[in-house]
């Protein structure tokens, strides 16, 4: 692997990891059809340090909220900064982090099958089609009422039911973003809310694969020549993750996401053709 062809790859991760268009169909499309390192056969560190980038992306951007939701529960479950007498103290933040276990929970569902899952990434014309669905997903969310539930008054159903469908987006092709989006958004939430937990829930998903794919790197053993390449694949995720969060919150609260849709069936249709053809 190339210094260049990892930092196509981080930048691929970065970008549709967050974008509803699915990094996993991406990289799946560039492995399979255009001859770039395939991740699997010999570079799941890489792997690793590409989710890890896309990692620290989603931490930069929710700092606040990460830390809100670590003091609040801290707070809630310890006792401490009561509330002024003859008033209730209100813990929204550790609210969304309890709901954001909530939603993590399904995904025990897929640990013994996401090996199996991984393999259709090797089918081009699966994740064709799956990136057509994702597109279907995006354009019927434009057509839906606009919600106004929030960390305040989302119900625990609500994070299940998003969780769920979190486990459906594991399939190539599939954009976990979009789904979960889509997701909240269909059970009433606010736009913007339902961006801001589809991402947020994604850090436990993301830290376990991760965590996963680490153990399963180590025992496959590393070639140190390759470590200034992964390096460089990762930083290019991090910083294209980040352009990636702040476009997508920007694109919740001002337009629609239908111009993502039509990108999705445009590289879906001509993933299936190019599959087809070669």
């Amino acid at each position: 692997m190339s210094i260049l062809e990892a930092i196509i790859l981080g930048l691929v991760q970065g970008i549709a990891e967050f974008l509803p268009i699915s990094s996993s169909g991406h990289l799946a499309i560039l492995q399979n059809l255009f001859n770039m390192s395939d991740i699997e056969g010999g570079h799941m560190l890489f792997d690793v340090l590409l989710h890890f980038g896309t990692l620290v992306a989603i931490c930069f951007m929710y700092w606040p909220d990460i830390k809100s939701m670590f003091t609040q529960t801290v707070d809630l479950f310890t006792g401490r900064n009561p509330a002024p007498a003859g008033t209730r103290r209100q813990y929204p933040a550790a609210r969304m982090f309890m709901l954001i276990i909530a939603a993590t929970l399904p995904l025990v569902l897929i640990l013994p099958v996401h090996k199996y899952i991984g393999l259709l990434s090797n089918s081009t014309i699966f994740v064709g089609g799956a990136l057509i669905l994702t597109g279907c997903m995006l354009f019927v969310s434009d057509k839906m009422a606009r919600g106004t539930k929030t960390e305040k008054t989302m119900l625990f159903k609500d994070a299940l039911i998003i969780g769920l469908c979190q486990c459906v987006a594991t399939l190539p092709g599939l954009s976990r973003s979009g789904t979960t989006i889509t997701a909240g958004i269909a059970t009433g939430h606010d736009r913007s809310y339902a961006v801001k937990f589809s991402l947020l829930m994604s850090i436990p998903a993301v830290l376990g694969a991760t965590l996963l794919e680490l153990i399963d790197a180590i025992k496959a053993g590393v070639d140190a020549s390759l470590i200034p390449a992964y390096l460089f694949g990762m930083i290019a995720a991090m910083v294209s993750g980040v352009l990636s969060i702040g476009l997508l919150r920007m694109i919740a609260k001002k337009t629609r996401f239908g111009g993502f849709a039509y990108y999705c069936w445009v590289v879906g249709v001509l993933t299936i053709i190019l599959s087809l053809i070669f």
